[in-house]
């Protein structure tokens, strides 16, 4: 089946003041149901703010020519309200990686989805790695 050949990455919502405290202080005792799943799955949250910002900065350094989405990307971080969105959404990193197995994805999903019933976490969803599932630059951004 070719969907086994996908690979995955859970994201995670966040409230505005949950997502401070997730990106300034992880250790904090008002996300620690979140931060103990993700010791247990050996797994990172990484604001997907943050991880476009470290893009185009490394893009800036090593030359924009080599980052296709460079332009895409920093349009994203420089327009306010798209920060704010992308600024309380987090990727779940395991093992350091970005995207995993589809049974590491269930397993961490399956652990944070009762975090949403008691407010920690507003929204829970799952991508694939299949580029007809994610959504391509503008052409004028490309």
């Amino acid at each position: 089946m070719m969907s086994d050949n996908w690979e995955y990455q859970l994201r995670i919502k966040l409230g505005d003041k949950y997502a401070d405290i997730a990106r300034s202080d992880p250790g904090n005792e008002a996300i620690r149901p979140i931060v103990e799943i993700l010791i247990k799955h050996n797994a990172a949250l990484k604001s997907q703010y943050d991880a476009f910002a470290d893009y185009v900065s490394e893009a800036e350094k090593q030359g924009v020519e080599h980052f296709p989405l460079y332009k895409w990307t920093k349009a994203t971080i420089e327009d306010p309200a798209k920060k704010a969105k992308h600024i309380a959404s987090f990727a779940v990193y395991v093992d350091g990686s970005e995207v995993y197995a589809k049974a590491i994805a269930d397993a961490l999903e399956e652990d944070l989805r009762p975090l949403i019933s008691r407010g920690l976490v507003l929204n829970l969803s799952k991508h694939d790695t299949n580029p007809a599932n994610n959504p391509q630059p503008p052409s004028h951004l490309a």
